[in-house]
């Protein structure tokens, strides 16, 4: 998307195809900036097709948009070593050169 795409804008490009009930433009977290992408929820598989179809490839403010279904988030495996790193802790200087 353009990274100008407000979720009003997207919203009323995807109405076209059909129902629309949700658009959200992904935003960076720390800068509020667009991050050039977003989600659109349509009523019904249906018109989401329709939407894929009439809308992937197209322009959008000068830049060519791709538009498909959202595929799940993968889930992050949280076990092993509690997401840092396990293993003895301590200082790593004391290793010498073995890693």
């Amino acid at each position: 998307l353009p990274y100008s795409t407000t979720e009003q804008q997207l919203s009323e490009l995807f109405s076209q195809q059909g129902s629309v009930t949700s658009a959200k433009v992904i935003t960076d977290k720390f800068t509020g900036q667009s991050r050039g992408f977003g989600f659109v929820e349509m009523a019904t598989g249906e018109e989401a097709q329709k939407a894929i179809t009439a809308l992937n490839g197209t322009a959008m403010g000068g830049r060519t948009i791709t538009v498909n279904e959202a595929r799940p988030q993968e889930k992050r495996s949280g076990g092993g070593g509690g997401g840092y790193g396990g293993g003895g802790g301590g200082d790593r200087g004391d290793r010498g050169g073995r890693w």
